[in-house]
């Protein structure tokens, strides 16, 4: 079996884009929440979100006329793609049947969606688009990223809710492994900060009622009542080593280890018994050959009532509660909000940027922890740390639980 790391890293997200600003502002504490700007809250429950602020698709590489026939979620993929493959040096150097595209969506073109509806209805059918349908559907971001870097190998956009671009990576990761492509741009985009998508997570209570930046996302923190919406887009570009090894390509980390399961419970609940996600890690850690290595672990954290317990109860169940101790677990979430099918992306980056630079990021706001989450979840301020495994962990709707593995090299 191949080997697999990570050459290239791009981001659009809420704490700054591009990678290494990205992991930058992370491990400072910048908290990307703040009150929506996009529409107008009143009589909404919810009234903060973690924008990307300042998003111009011209100054990334997107033509104007490409930007009026994209969705805002296709545009922020397309974006960090274009930084992904620019850091990785990578076009040009692989077949065009070996290179391919693994990035997916949780919501899609849902903007689209409400805007080619209201025209509907409004105005009647021959207002609608005839870019609706291309500009909505989850698969799109994929497809373009592709016909830009005439990638004509595998190209899956994963659907899996907020384990979306976990699934793509570790996907992405198997396919290498098992010789099918050389390289693959995996990862995912979300977009929805939307009326309805806010007034939607609001009504089945999922997301936090807070006006305080700094005490709406308060993962593992007592006083949790809710995720904040995120949005943006984390793509990685994945490499088979001797190829990456052969044109001098810089490493940011090897891809280990994967793990795919479901809940198979409850349509948004998590099982109380924490065995999917638990197994998920240990199929992860396995596959990766831990040996009780320094680890961290980018959890999936939300600052739900449910999440955090169930997660911390899922990390025990898969390491044992000794070595459970002793491990660095952060979210992330607590400064970028919960971008949603973009998570995972944004966070396995995280964890190849810890890895590379010795730096674990912090859970901020984290100020009176729950008796039920007592593990070491890195509290306010970055900690140094000569980490040699990171995982991320996310767990999506449905029961989806993806998790997947670097290591240091």
């Amino acid at each position: 079996m191949k080997r697999v790391v990570i050459t290239g890293a791009g981001v659009i997200s809420p704490v700054g884009s591009g990678a290494a600003t990205f992991f930058d502002n992370l491990t400072r504490g910048v908290c990307g929440i703040g009150p929506i700007t996009r529409f107008d809250t009143e009589g909404y429950k919810a009234k903060l979100a973690a924008e990307v602020r300042d998003f111009d698709p011209e100054a990334v590489g997107i033509d104007r006329a490409q930007a009026k026939r994209t969705d805002l979620f296709a545009q922020y993929a397309m974006a960090a793609a274009l930084q992904a493959v620019e850091d990785s040096g990578i076009e040009g150097s692989v077949a065009p049947t070996r290179f391919g595209v693994y990035v997916g969506s949780g919501i899609g073109g849902m903007q689209t969606f409400v805007q080619e509806t209201e025209k509907l209805l409004n105005r009647g059918p021959s207002r609608v688009s005839p870019f609706f349908v291309p500009m909505m559907i989850g698969n799109m971001a994929a497809g373009n990223i592709a016909i830009r870097f005439h990638a004509q190998g595998p190209c899956l956009p994963v659907v899996t809710a907020c384990a979306t671009s976990s699934h793509a990576i570790g996907e992405a990761f198997r396919a290498i492994r098992y010789g099918h492509a050389d390289a693959i741009i995996a990862g995912g985009a979300e977009a929805t900060i939307i009326p309805l998508a806010v007034a939607g997570f609001s009504n089945m209570k999922a997301l936090s009622e807070s006006e305080d930046p700094n005490a709406a996302s308060l993962p593992f923190d007592a006083r949790r009542g809710g995720f904040v919406m995120g949005e943006g887009a984390g793509i990685a570009v994945l490499e088979e080593y001797e190829h990456a090894v052969s044109r001098g390509a810089k490493i940011y980390a090897e891809v280990c280890g994967y793990g795919n399961t479901c809940d198979a419970y409850h349509i948004t609940a998590p099982d109380a018994e924490a065995v999917g996600p638990a197994n998920a890690i240990r199929l992860a850690l396995d596959e990766a050959n831990w040996q009780g290595e320094s680890l961290y672990i980018n959890a999936h954290g939300t600052g739900t009532p449910m999440n955090d317990k169930v997660e911390t109860l899922a990390i025990k169940k898969a390491l044992g509660e000794e070595a459970a101790r002793a491990v660095l677990i952060s979210s992330t979430k607590s400064m970028t909000g919960h971008m949603l099918g973009a998570a995972g992306g944004v966070e396995a980056i995280a964890c190849a940027f810890a890895l590379k630079n010795g730096v674990v990021p912090p859970t901020i706001h984290l100020s009176e922890p729950d008796p039920e989450c007592d593990l070491n979840y890195v509290p306010n301020a970055a900690v140094k740390a000569d980490i040699e495994i990171a995982i991320s962990s996310s767990l999506g709707f449905g029961g989806h639980n993806a998790v997947v593995a670097l290591r240091k090299i």
